[in-house]
């Protein structure tokens, strides 16, 4: 596969979040034209001021959604062309009741956020990479998809469940170019993580700009020998 040594033009979902910034500026620092989606373009806008021109491209859209999703990837393509490398950050997360309380609602919120968004999203990007016999897609799941842990089925359940698409996803792949992988951090340091968990030591958890530099590899060449992987950050 003869990519640059960064991709060159970078989809990001969930960009105006903590670890979606650090990757845009990642990116950003590389040379790449980013196309940045989230699901508030106000937000995008105030995180992101002057970068919405010619070069990059800021987009509102619902990730659960595939109408809009398709939407927003006509868009990209319209003014991009194609894509090199798709990174789906976007996802949520929510402590929850014991599973035998566990509230439907509160279920279908985290597989729709962590599990479909990105059937939507790779739906809606992955057939032009096909075309091109080339590209990248890499995921954020989570450490903790790997065990159950009290109070936080419905979360872990969704991101077992992204991995396992993941990994699908790059058995079906493979033979057309592209790769498909994951990060899986344990506890990201980011603001909302410090607010949630003024007790903890942050010490050891993982900075989003480590995070950044690791999706950065899984789309660079070095990592053109993994499919399916899930790269465990813990500091």
């Amino acid at each position: 596969m003869n990519e640059a040594n960064t991709a060159r033009h970078v989809v990001i979902t969930g960009a105006a979040g903590a670890l979606g910034r650090a990757v845009v500026q990642h990116f950003l620092d590389q040379g790449a034209r980013v196309a940045l989606i989230d699901h508030r373009m106000a937000h995008l806008m105030a995180v992101f001021p002057g970068l919405d021109n010619s070069q990059h491209l800021l987009v509102e859209a619902d990730v659960t959604s595939v109408p809009a999703m398709a939407d927003a990837a006509r868009g990209i393509l319209s003014t991009f062309k194609h894509v090199d490398a798709l990174v789906h950050i976007a996802g949520g997360f929510e402590m929850g009741d014991a599973v035998h309380a566990l509230d439907r609602a509160a279920w279908d919120r985290m597989m729709n956020l962590n599990a479909w968004s990105f059937v939507a999203v790779t739906q809606a990007l992955v057939p032009s990479m096909i075309e091109r016999k080339s590209g990248s897609v890499v995921a954020v799941s989570a450490k903790t998809a790997s065990h159950g842990l009290a109070a936080m089925s419905a979360y872990i359940a969704s991101k077992s469940a992204l991995q396992r698409l993941v990994e699908a996803s790059a058995a079906e792949l493979k033979e057309h170019g592209i790769r498909v992988n994951s990060i899986a951090p344990s506890v990201l340091d980011t603001p909302a993580n410090r607010s949630a968990m003024p007790r903890a030591d942050p010490a050891g958890w993982v900075s989003t700009s480590v995070a950044a530099q690791t999706i950065g590899f899984l789309v660079s060449p070095a990592a053109e020998a993994l499919h399916g992987q899930h790269l465990m950050l813990d500091a």
